[in-house]
């Protein structure tokens, strides 16, 4: 679908919604301020005005009319001024970091050089943080390491550089553990053996040198100790021979060889 397209889709979606301001009231345009753009046909009702409370209609205004921008940053419409930052001129941006809304705050940080961005980094709002971490340079995320909320910290653990994630390794969030067991290097990897949730072993499961995978033989989740049967060096391979579970179990006879051993099982199947 072409951007004409989408528009036309867009406008017919929008046939159904009243011209109604950010108040409710009906938008008039015979006393609107702009009313010289609408005999230009800059603007129009129901698809293009910056009185409307629907965004899109905003949106396709500024779009028409983006020199007219920086007159809407103070407007009382929260909606109106986050839009308007889509359109205005860099220098009036960093005044709206500070706006009481966080739609406004995250629309002109998305245009502001990244240095800017620090500000934000303890935003009240937690979509604000979000955005911030997914943005900010990598080197400057350590002081989101701490966040209280938790994807935010697995935005940071996502693009943390290596050195410093292994502070994460007792994130309260399993989520985020589980992010960092992915990782981090295999020379910290191991201090995660011990983690108090099974998904998190497992990745450390997956993850280690053979030779490291001895602590993990008699660990008290099934599908660890199937990580290590599919991976530890076979002279190891013994103690799981006679394991609780089946599965892990097979994996053992069939890795040394054993008569009667099936080829594959239904766990690889879910990899």
């Amino acid at each position: 679908m072409t951007t004409s397209e989408a528009d036309r889709a867009d406008a017919q979606f929008e046939d159904g919604f009243a011209s109604l301001d950010w108040q409710g009231a009906p938008v008039d345009c015979a006393h609107c301020p702009q009313a010289a753009l609408l005999r230009a046909g800059l603007c129009r009702l129901g698809h293009a005005c910056f009185a409307d409370r629907y965004a899109r209609r905003i949106d396709r205004y500024f779009a028409w009319n983006p020199g007219l921008a920086n007159e809407y940053l103070t407007h009382p419409y929260f909606e109106l001024r986050a839009v308007a930052a889509k359109y205005a001129d860099l220098f009036q941006l960093p005044a709206l970091l500070h706006d009481v809304d966080e739609t406004v705050r995250w629309s002109a940080a998305q245009r502001l050089p990244a240095r800017y961005l620090q500000a934000l980094s303890s935003d009240e709002h937690r979509e604000v943080r979000i955005r911030v971490a997914l943005r900010l340079e990598p080197a400057r995320l350590a002081a989101m390491i701490g966040d209280a909320d938790y994807y935010v910290r697995l935005q940071v653990a996502r693009r943390l550089p290596l050195p410093l994630l292994a502070s994460m390794r007792r994130d309260a969030d399993v989520q985020v553990r589980l992010e960092v067991a992915r990782r981090l290097p295999i020379a910290a990897l191991l201090a995660m053996k011990d983690d108090v949730d099974a998904a998190v072993r497992r990745v450390v499961a997956q993850r280690l040198p053979p030779a490291l995978l001895l602590s993990l033989l008699a660990d008290p989740d099934w599908q660890v100790r199937y990580e290590v049967a599919r991976r530890v060096e076979s002279v190891q391979l013994a103690a799981l021979l006679a394991d609780e579970d089946e599965a892990v179990r097979e994996v053992a006879r069939r890795r040394l060889g054993m008569p009667g051993a099936h080829t594959e099982t239904w766990l690889e199947y879910e990899e």
